[in-house]
């Protein structure tokens, strides 16, 4: 769970997010995100250019079922264990630096295969300490990956996903340790 001070994205006195379906059970809104978002992850994704504006876009397309900010940057600081994400005042602007140095390194395309893992995996790993939403940053990150590596001639095989692995990787990844993220990469493209 996430920590933060005075959230209002949170029904007074809970820690359970506000959301469209008005549960207030952590549990079943967890379950119930989970299905609105693979439904609409079955659904095609907004197009775009790879950019900030379709990675909102993205996330409001997996979560406009359960949350009424899908797609919106959050307004308040948070972390998850020992990991404290990018202040919200400072998302817009390390959003915009970071799709900018995609679009300079043409969107990873024409690169070796090992050449691509890695820098997806700086790719993602900064995305990630971004956190640019309240929630569901993981499966917007993996969705937009996907695109990104399809576009650059590396699809993705989502069967090879074991989602611990992934996890561990961006987590390590967070502390600079791009390198496992980097192999985990290189197995799905495999």
């Amino acid at each position: 769970m996430y920590e933060s001070i005075a959230d209002p994205y949170c029904y007074p006195g809970t820690t359970v997010l506000k959301n469209l379906a008005n549960i207030r059970n952590h549990a079943a809104l967890e379950d119930f995100e989970h299905e609105a978002a693979l439904q609409r992850s079955e659904e095609p994704f907004p197009a775009g250019r790879l950019s900030v504006s379709q990675y909102k876009a993205l996330h409001h397309h997996l979560f406009q079922d359960v949350y009424p900010w899908a797609g919106k940057f959050r307004t308040v600081r948070i972390s998850k264990g020992s990991s404290v994400f990018c202040y919200p005042e400072n998302i817009r602007w390390e959003m915009q630096r970071l799709f900018k140095e995609l679009r300079k390194s043409n969107f990873l395309k024409e690169l070796e295969r090992d050449a691509f893992a890695c820098k997806a995996a700086h790719f993602l790993a900064e995305l990630n300490a971004i956190h640019p939403f309240r929630e569901g940053n993981g499966r917007a990150q993996l969705a937009f990956f996907a695109m990104l590596a399809g576009k650059a001639a590396y699809p993705i095989d989502m069967e090879k996903l074991n989602p611990e692995e992934m996890m561990q990787a961006m987590i390590g990844s967070f502390g600079g340790e791009e390198t496992t993220l980097g192999k985990v990469i290189g197995k799905l493209i495999d």
